[in-house]
């Protein structure tokens, strides 16, 4: 089983972005010591509590300050940018640090209809080109352009020998059957939508077709973890998530919030009801508790590879929670 990190830079309050963006870069020199395989950032725009909203100049920062994990985007969401735009900065990348960068894209809108048309400078651009814009980045980024095409003669540069990995990222049946059609590795976003993993995963095997960059489906997994030596400490650890899932949902905060306000906010019972529904998303426990539920979930999906989510106050007790994973499943 391989384990790898999806990081949204999340903010803890009383902490700054800048700082919560250095955590990043820490947080993946540490899990490169630890052996996971790749490290992916997230895009997040018009919110406080989650400070990457840039991830090519993120993933170029970690980049430089690890040698050997993989490193890539979970996701650049495509619908607002030029399929040309996203080969050439991956190309670039690429062309620093060769066989170590991932281009993992999503079809999400990025935020509300005011941030997602400040992003576009205005422009109308409808979601449903998701999957056409796919095709037109994979041209870019393997030079299959035919003499007849629109964009016929331009060339995403630099020149590299190798080009990115390259990912579409869902929720559902939909999402797997952009990557599927288009031949891309898939992500399934199991911490936000679990109950179409069944779907999702196998219509993208079934309908997956080889492309330049990939020649048979290769599928990976994202999961919040929350992970400690005792039961005890992993759900009071999970209180801080617990509380900051629920604000974001509900529009309020962004920022993840501390052991101590968490304990004294009284919830409504409606809340406490979204709280036991959201821990269907996640795996909270003790190493071994955490290792037998990432087995049966590879085992049931035919899953190789979990990208590893946890987003709660205590940055030393999250690097510990991912060190207790890695320790476990390695053993």
């Amino acid at each position: 089983m391989k384990l790898g990190v999806l990081d949204q830079s999340p903010v803890s309050k009383g902490q700054t972005a800048g700082e919560a963006l250095q955590q990043s870069i820490e947080l993946a020199q540490y899990t490169e010591e630890l052996g996971y395989s790749r490290y992916w950032v997230a895009e997040h725009h018009n919110t406080n509590g989650l400070a990457s909203t840039s991830p090519e100049i993120l993933i170029g920062q970690i980049l430089a300050s690890t040698n050997r994990i993989r490193v890539g985007s979970g996701g650049v969401l495509l619908p607002q940018y030029s399929p040309l735009k996203v080969a050439e900065t991956f190309r670039m990348l690429e062309s620093f640090y060769p066989g170590r960068v991932d281009l993992g894209l999503g079809r999400s809108p990025g935020g509300g209809s005011k941030t997602r048309l400040a992003l576009t400078d205005n422009i109308e651009k409808p979601l449903s080109s998701f999957s056409r814009q796919v095709k037109e980045l994979q041209k870019f980024l393997y030079e299959t352009i035919s003499k007849g095409e629109v964009h016929f003669g331009v060339h995403a540069r630099p020149d590299t020998p190798n080009q990115p990995e390259l990912w579409v990222l869902g929720l559902t049946d939909r999402g797997a059957r952009h990557a599927a059609v288009n031949g891309t590795g898939f992500t399934f976003g199991y911490f936000i939508n679990p109950s179409h993993a069944d779907e999702a995963i196998k219509v993208y095997r079934e309908k997956f077709k080889p492309s330049v960059g990939l020649k048979s489906p290769k599928l990976n997994t994202c999961i919040f973890v929350i992970c400690a030596e005792t039961d005890q400490e992993a759900e009071e650890m999970a209180l801080s998530q617990d509380m900051w899932l629920l604000q974001v949902e509900q529009g309020i905060e962004t920022r993840v919030p501390s052991i101590d306000e968490v304990k004294h906010h009284s919830f409504s019972d409606r809340e406490k009801e979204k709280i036991k529904q959201n821990r269907n998303r996640c795996i909270i426990g003790t190493p071994k508790k955490v290792h037998k539920e990432l087995r049966r979930l590879a085992d049931t999906y035919g899953i190789d590879e979990f990208l590893v989510i946890t987003n709660v106050y205590d940055f030393e007790k999250k690097k510990k929670s991912y060190r207790l994973i890695s320790q476990e499943v390695n053993r």
